[in-house]
Parts: structure tokens; sequence; C-alpha cells
């Protein structure tokens, strides 16, 4: 059951991206002649007006079919200096609206990720860790870092700030240093009621592609703790700082990419997205209504917010590609020409398919070793 119901938290999440297009098309009078759910072979379909809504075969995700997509296949093949369109296709309207169209898909992501995180600020939740008092990992396990101690901490000490932040627990501790790898960290430490700061540049897994100084928790000392609630207002205003900090914690990932890390194990595929987000769903059923409402609304904001936030990128054939190529359109008042074009998206659809191929082969790793 958990391949179902990861199957149907991604395609909903896709299809509210494409929703995004469809509503904007409509907005801006682009006719919009297909919706489907799914790929491939039409099971079943009824038209609406000009739309023809869909369910197709293949359930993984969906598109949004609008009037002038193919202008551009035809302009290139009768080498036509530009692309020409109807007032009501995709490439006649205007560039500016033709980026706000491309923008709308991820703007969904972005909005549902919002409500995802704000909800969960709003309800709160439980959960279980350790005290912040640490024991030295070389003293537990071997070839362990050894960047904590070699730098003056030592088992014992409590870890009460990270960088300024106050932190009360390990998984706060954990949460700040492994989006932390390879840089140096200010850390105050509670030895015995002597308040003393260390700096510790923390080491790069290259297998997980996560900061670590060489620390582990004390077992003896869980804790179960009860996240802060807001109200309303304040509820949102913490979605969207939950939704900055998860970006810039993208963007720093994507940088970690080009670090040496094992990238087959740190980019996930379709697979295991999936497979995450189902068994979440399953476990969640399992546990109370409010902690596997959060676990799923967690998950669920994480994974929108990422494709929010990657359909964005200035990549040709994503939507970033689209709304970059109708910006250069807009500044310059010159259409592209198709042959330029071309060359563009085919470089994007090369990298896209590398890090598919990347995704993939990571997941039949993942499963073989699991």
């Amino acid at each position: 059951m958990k391949w179902l119901y990861g199957l149907i938290g991604l395609v909903l999440l896709i299809v509210f991206h494409e929703f995004g297009h469809f509503i904007a098309a409509k907005i801006f009078g682009v006719k919009v002649e297909s919706f489907s759910v799914g790929f491939g072979p039409v099971l079943l379909h009824k038209k609406f007006g000009d739309t023809d809504f869909r369910l197709s075969l293949i359930p993984l995700g969906g598109y949004c079919g609008m009037k002038g997509e193919k202008d551009f296949q035809k302009a290139l093949e009768n080498n036509q200096a530009e692309i020409n369109g109807d007032s009501d296709s995709l490439y006649g309207v205007s560039p500016i609206k033709r980026a706000f169209i491309g923008f709308a898909g991820p703007f969904i992501n972005l909005i549902l990720a919002v409500i995802s995180f704000s909800i969960i600020a709003g309800v709160g939740y439980k959960y279980y860790s350790y005290s912040n008092q640490i024991i030295l990992a070389n003293e537990l396990y071997e070839n362990s870092s050894m960047a904590a101690e070699n730098a003056g901490i030592k088992t014992g000490d409590k870890i009460i700030k990270i960088n300024n932040e106050k932190v009360e627990d390990f998984s706060q501790i954990i949460s700040e240093i492994s989006t932390k790898a390879d840089e140096d960290i200010k850390i105050t430490v509670d030895r015995n009621g002597e308040i003393l700061e260390f700096t510790v540049h923390s080491e790069l897994d290259k297998e997980s592609g996560i900061g670590k100084i060489g620390i582990a928790a004390d077992t003896n000392s869980l804790l179960e703790k009860e996240a802060e609630r807001y109200s309303f207002f304040p509820a949102i205003g913490q979605g969207f700082k939950e939704c900055f900090e998860y970006t810039k914690l993208t963007f720093k990932s994507i940088g970690v990419l080009f670090k040496g890390v094992n990238i087959a194990n740190t980019v996930s595929g379709p697979v295991r997205v999936t497979n995450l987000l189902g068994a979440t769903i399953e476990e969640s059923f399992k546990a109370d209504f409010r902690n596997g409402l959060v676990s799923i609304l967690s998950l669920m904001g994480l994974i929108s917010l990422s494709l929010g936030i990657m359909n964005l990128l200035p990549i040709p054939i994503l939507d970033g590609g689209l709304i970059l190529l109708a910006l250069i359109e807009a500044i310059t008042r010159k259409k592209i020409k198709p042959k330029i074009q071309y060359y563009i998206q085919f470089i994007g659809l090369a990298f896209i398919l590398f890090l598919f191929i990347i995704g993939c082969v990571g997941d039949i790793s993942y499963f073989i070793h699991k």
C-alpha cells in the first residue's frame, strides 16, 4: 500500500503544479487544449469548454497542454526566423504573460509548502530526542570524525549554542551541524557550569553529503518534547520562515554536489521519493492523528518546495528556462530564433537526463543494499 500512497501523494503535487499553469493560461487568454492526470494513453476523458480533461495510463504526474506549444517545433522544421502564433496561443501572447504562465506552476508548489508548514506550526507536535549532553563519537565507533575532540570538546559537555543559536536537545544539534559541512562552526558548551566556546571545522560526509564533527548522543537521557504551537497569523509567518530556510538549504545542498560527494546516494530518483513518501503516509496512519498529520505535511511540504525551486532554475525545458527566455525577449524586444532555442533546450535536456539517470542508479543501488 505504501507505493500506492506515495504515488497518489506525488501525483497530487505535480497535478497542483500543472493546475497553476492552467489557471495562469486562462487568465492571460491562452487556450488550454488538454489537462491530464497521468501520461500516455488516455483512459477516460471529458471535454468542458475548450479543454479536454483526461485520466491517462501512466500515473507519474500530469500535463497541461496549451495551444501553440508545437509552434516552436513547426518554426524549427520550416527554418523560420521567429516563432509566430495565434493571439490565444502560448507564443502568441506577450513574453511577460508567457513568463507568468511559466511561473504559476512553481508558485502553486511554493504556496502549498507554506500552507503545509503553517499548519504544522499551528497544530504543534510531540517528538522524542536525547539531551544536549554529548559523547565523543570515537569513544563509541572506529574511524569517527575527531573534529570536536581536536577543537577541545569533551565527553559530558552540554552543547547550548551553535553559531549563537540556542539548542536544547540532540535533534537540534544534528539539525544545525548536518547543514554546515566543511565550515567553521562556533560551538558553546556548558562544562560542569563553566561556559566555554570552541571553533570546530566540520567534515563533509561524502556518502550522505552532510556535515559531521564526531559527536554522539548520550542515550541515557531520552526526552519527550513538545514543539511550540503558534496562533493563526504567527503560524503563517512561521510557514514562510520555514520555506525560506529550506530554500537556502536546497541551494546549499546543490553546491555540496560539486564537492565530491557520492551523487548516487545524495540525489534521489522518482522511485525512492515515492517509496519515502508512501512509507511516511503509511506509518503516519498508525500514529496519533496530530503527529501523523505533521509527518505527512512535513514531507509533502518539502517535496512541493523542492519541485517549485527546481522548476524555477533557469534551465531550458524547465519552467525557469521558459521564464528566462521570455524575459530576454521582453527586455531586448526581439524574438529569440527557434534554432538558438533548440540548442539551448538540447543542453538543458541533456542536464536533466543526466540527473534523472543518476537518480535512478541511486534508487537501484539503495534498494539492492536495503
